[in-house]
């Protein structure tokens, strides 16, 4: 009965359905009809020239969680948009977070205001095509701002770094949003023009390494960046003969393969580094079915893959404008969820080593199968 009693009370308590333009300030002039949008047409010359308004009812408290979210379409010159929580008595007049009573997370700035006029740092700026979300919970009435622009953030840098261009682009137009990349990135001395270095090249050379086309990858190499091919002896020019190899194995071109090892293969023996995986593909020849065998894992996507980061993390090394060449071997994602792992081995470490060791690997495989 108290279970069905929680569940009426939660359908009974309304919920914001579109802005409240009665009790608004007087620097909205333009409503879009659906009451969801609106623009502030005043001139911002003085503190008080502020334009607010809030939704047409209150945020539900009986829930354990109350989310929304905006769109920035425009900033305007100074880029001063929050967004936030106030009370029904607040002042129109004034930011979310300068008054009692009331919260703001503000763009210009990247700074929390929860009713004095002091702001405490809390997350990035944002702007223009920004989307900007809040949490209400109802344990701690906790407001949680940042997150959901910091995701977009790490997730579009982790596309640019890679050379995703037509994922990248179905994410800007899904989002609406061009989200610059995570301040991490900047920090580290690698920011979006880095990201964005020779994007179109990346992308090509990624879809021609992950179809099996390494002639034509090399061809293309050769023409935009022939230095990174130039020593045949490199790590580079080594992984891609492999892959050459193993995609004439792949198809059946048995004798094809033997050749190509002959010419292109043999040189790497005896050379530090590169032998465990001649002797890998080579040994591939040795059975009916390599794919069933223990060398089989060159045959899998996974290491096309691996020839394909290695050569987009070449071409990002040869951007003069680059100053941490680590930085071109992994996205801002991956250092994160690095110094994460580091991080819990480290408390488990102080702990005497005792509980169940972290894999993020598991982490993750669990939120997939949470997902299902």
């Amino acid at each position: 009965m108290g279970g069905k009693r929680e569940e009426e009370d939660f359908e009974e308590e309304e919920v914001p359905t579109e802005l409240n333009t009665i009790n608004s300030s007087g620097g909205f002039l333009v409503v879009s009809p659906d009451k969801l949008s609106v623009k502030y047409t005043s001139v911002n010359l003085h503190g008080h020239d502020v334009g607010v308004v809030q939704a047409n009812k209150p945020a539900p408290v009986k829930r354990l969680v109350y989310y929304f979210e905006i769109y920035v379409k425009d900033a305007g010159a100074k880029g001063q948009i929050a967004i936030g929580f106030t009370s029904e008595s607040f002042k129109m007049r004034r930011q979310p977070g300068w008054e009692a009573n009331s919260c703001g997370y503000h763009g210009d700035d990247g700074l929390l205001y929860r009713g004095q006029g002091k702001g405490e740092a809390f997350g990035p700026t944002f702007t223009t095509n920004d989307t900007v979300g809040g949490v209400l919970a109802l344990t701690v009435i906790l407001f949680l701002l940042s997150i959901y622009i910091s995701v977009l953030r790490l997730v579009r840098s982790y596309l640019q770094h890679y050379g995703y261009e037509d994922t990248l682009n179905s994410f800007d137009l899904a989002g609406k949003t061009t989200v610059p990349p995570v301040f991490v990135a900047q920090e580290n001395g690698f920011n979006e023009q880095d990201n964005v270095y020779a994007l179109n090249q990346r992308k090509t050379l990624r879809q021609l390494i992950r179809n099996g086309e390494i002639d034509a990858a090399f061809d293309k190499l050769r023409n935009w960046h022939p230095w990174i091919v130039q020593d045949d002896k490199s790590s580079t020019c080594f992984l891609l003969h492999c892959q050459k190899f193993i995609e004439l194995v792949r198809v059946g071109a048995l004798e094809e393969a033997v050749k190509y090892g002959r010419m292109e293969l043999a040189k790497y023996f005896g050379l530090a580094g590169f032998e465990e995986l001649v002797q890998d593909c080579v040994a591939l020849l040795a059975y009916e079915k390599p794919q069933e065998s223990s060398v089989g894992y060159l045959l899998e996507d996974s290491q096309r893959e691996i020839v394909a980061d290695t050569v987009n993390a070449m071409i990002l090394s040869t951007n003069p404008n680059v100053k941490d060449l680590h930085g071109c071997l992994h996205s801002c994602l991956e250092r994160l969820l690095r110094q994460l792992t580091a991080c819990c081995l480290e408390r488990r470490s102080m702990n005497g080593d005792q509980g169940e060791a972290f894999h993020l690997h598991r982490v993750l495989n669990s939120g997939k199968k949470a997902k299902c």
